[in-house]
């Protein structure tokens, strides 16, 4: 009678595996949770985490960037310029993973050979990281590096005045700025172009070179040069 009860109180088959892996699923997820929160694990995760954020922050940066300057400025088939895109998009992403994960790694490392944290620990992590990651000479390592070197002058500028290495200026250095970035950038792209980036060449030739050339109404105000044959 007691093994009739029992036959007839079990779940059937299927849900009997079905709770398995719920619970299974469960008891995984506690057991990494719990891994999470241990202070000794603490560096390592943080790495992990970096390199995930790296990737994700890299692809929702590049992957906007490529689509609109693909289409609007490369030529080619519709599946060449997508796989351009999302070439572009896993470099940078890839890039920026490797390179989180590589300084903190570096970072932490330090930190523990020496036993406290110190600012040229972040510099010497971040050096290798750089060498290591963003030293290939390509177009995405050469505009991170080039974004950068901008907002590090600004930075450097900025922290010069704020220790008292140079005065605190009377008025406003930014019309003066723009003044010299405007006019240097010119003057080379009109007589030495070869030393400007590949894509500020181009931008540049659409800009200010194509906007002296057309023939009539369509390549002056529709097209920036006229269409060819096949097209009219």
């Amino acid at each position: 009678m007691d093994k009739l009860l029992v036959g007839i109180d079990a779940p059937p088959p299927e849900q009997s595996s079905t709770m398995t892996t719920a619970d299974g699923f469960k008891t995984l997820l506690y057991t990494i949770n719990t891994l999470l929160q241990k202070e000794k694990y603490k560096a390592a995760f943080a790495v992990v985490k970096g390199f995930r954020n790296g990737a994700v922050y890299g692809a929702k940066i590049r992957a906007p960037h490529a689509l609109v300057m693909t289409l609007l400025f490369k030529s080619g088939s519709l599946k060449e310029k997508l796989r351009a895109i999302a070439q572009a998009t896993y470099t940078h992403s890839r890039n920026l993973a490797c390179f989180v994960a590589t300084y903190k790694g570096l970072q932490s490392l330090q930190a523990r050979l020496q036993g406290k944290t110190l600012p040229s620990q972040a510099f010497l992590a971040a050096c290798v990281g750089g060498w290591l990651v963003f030293g290939d000479n390509n177009h995405i390592n050469s505009q991170i590096n080039m974004y950068l070197l901008s907002r590090i002058l600004f930075a450097l500028s900025r922290l010069a005045v704020e220790k008292g290495y140079i005065p605190q200026p009377k008025k406003d250095p930014f019309p003066l700025f723009a003044t010299l970035v405007w006019g240097i950038v010119l003057w080379l792209f009109e007589y030495y172009p070869h030393t400007l980036q590949p894509s500020l060449q181009s931008s540049m030739n659409y800009l200010y070179h194509d906007s002296n050339m057309w023939h009539d109404i369509s390549d002056f105000l529709i097209y920036n040069k006229p269409p060819s044959p096949a097209k009219k």
